[in-house]
């Protein structure tokens, strides 16, 4: 597991969308990490400095990408 530390204004949606990639609708992974830090599940706009727990998760690309977006 990695950590994350929070910049003031960060979401859980961005967040996730940070940590688990850009291209690959990783915000819909933002669950991940509401699990792995229930003590922060208050929050919906972070202030600084707080460090998340950024659980592994396994990012499925959506099939309907184009192939330079998939990586292949």
């Amino acid at each position: 597991m990695r950590k994350y530390i929070t910049v003031q204004g960060d979401t859980w949606d961005y967040i996730a969308y940070k940590v688990f990639g850009e291209q690959s609708g990783a915000e819909f992974y933002m669950h991940a990490l509401l699990d792995a830090n229930p003590a922060y599940i208050h929050y919906v706009i972070f202030p600084a400095d707080i460090v998340l727990v950024v659980p592994d998760v396994r990012v499925e690309l959506p099939k309907t990408l184009p192939p330079w977006k998939r990586g292949a």
